[in-house]
């Protein structure tokens, strides 16, 4: 090569892709019906008798309601906002470019692209969901692919990763088990971040439509769902629109708390625990009209049972005495599916399809597990 060209193979700073911060919108002016919902202070934890303190503070929220807030995770929202940045700068990429790496839903797979390609039903609207779901960096998936956004800012990502689960998802599990009178790190161990699972950090993007479009597609979610793995977290994104349903059957929302992550149980903790712990009814819906027009950004961290985790009742001593182990669950040689193995089956089945059909009333069954496909 003559001296002083640029070998094109090596991408230079001027080949990046520039990441366009992003800010939180204003938050709705209307006067909704907000959840109450618990706050679960975790720079407790480490406190003298901190973490009994806080296991005796989730413990409602988490038998029966669900969902809950957490603050003081030491993440910064400058990290937050970062990320939230990044995944704003990828949804503006090119349609080609986002395809690169799509989802593998006829495997069950969720980490890479999701596209707003499924039509709702017979209504004529499509989805306006998009998501980029990316792996946690262990052996077993580092011939995941990745975009170019992604792979040009993987430090952050997988330092941003690692610690939603170090400061967040492990100290909840440490908490639950405590509740479960289990080991302390006994759940924590049935989710280790260095073991194989579908744990996925996602960025998603509701892009805007009309209130006609969101009236005619809104019958197909107003039944609500439960999330697939075991927890979900949710950063604060302003744009309202997420609904749980309470213990009492009301629908009300979930209001963003500045510096707090929204949490919920999921459907494999519910299994974990014979419904013990609650897999909370939630759906998102038409925003508020002074909101209607706004891209509904969000950042999401999803913790599922791996490959070496059972689906069977956990044991422990308070489920126990409760009567919510069974002698089938005490068999530990009989065969039950993994983690890996039930979430993977019920992606397949949720998300390998070209439309979007009305589900009331069904259910998915998979080796002895079941959940309903949807809510009234």
């Amino acid at each position: 090569m003559a001296p002083g060209l640029i070998d094109p193979s090596i991408q230079t700073s001027a080949d990046k892709v520039p990441i366009e911060q992003w800010s939180r919108p204003k938050q709705t002016a209307e006067d909704l019906d907000w959840a109450p919902l618990a706050t679960i202070d975790l720079s407790r934890f480490d406190e003298p008798g901190g973490k009994e303190e806080l296991a005796k503070q989730l413990y409602d929220a988490v038998t029966k309601v669900g969902f809950w807030i957490v603050i003081n995770t030491g993440l910064d929202d400058e990290r937050v906002l970062r990320q939230l940045s990044i995944g704003n700068t990828f949804f503006k990429q090119s349609l080609d470019e986002k395809r690169k790496f799509p989802c593998n839903f006829a495997e069950g797979e969720y980490f890479g692209y999701r596209e707003n390609s499924r039509w709702i039903g017979d209504t004529g609207v499509k989805e306006n969901i998009e998501m980029l779901n990316v792996h946690k960096e262990i052996p077993q998936w580092k011939d995941v692919g990745k975009h170019q956004i992604v792979e040009e800012n993987w430090d952050e990502i997988r330092a941003f990763h690692y610690d939603l689960w170090d400061k967040v998802a492990r100290k909840l599990f440490v908490l639950m088990s405590i509740i479960l009178e289990l080991p302390e790190n006994y759940l924590a161990d049935a989710h280790a971040y260095d073991e194989g699972s579908d744990d996925h950090l996602r960025y998603m993007i509701y892009n805007p439509r009309s209130l006609e479009d969101w009236e005619k597609t809104q019958a197909y979610s107003k039944g609500g769902h439960t999330d697939f793995g075991s927890l979900t977290l949710l950063f604060s994104q302003h744009v309202a629109g997420l609904q749980i349903r309470t213990p009492e059957g009301e629908w009300k929302y979930v209001k963003p708390v500045e510096g707090g992550i929204t949490c919920n149980a999921a459907d494999t903790l519910s299994f974990l625990t014979n419904g013990f712990i609650k897999s909370t009814i939630h759906r998102v819906v038409t925003p508020p009209k002074d909101q209607l027009h706004i891209p509904r950004l969000g950042l999401l961290y999803f913790s599922r049972p791996g490959d070496k985790t059972p689906m069977r009742t956990v044991p422990s001593p308070l489920l126990d005495r409760l009567g919510l182990i069974s002698e089938e669950d005490k068999n530990l040689d009989r065969a039950v599916p993994t983690g890996t193995e039930y979430v993977r089956a019920r992606v397949k089945d949720v998300h390998h399809k070209t439309v979007l059909t009305a589900r009331k009333g069904t259910s998915f069954q998979f080796k002895g597990l079941e959940v309903q496909n949807a809510y009234e």
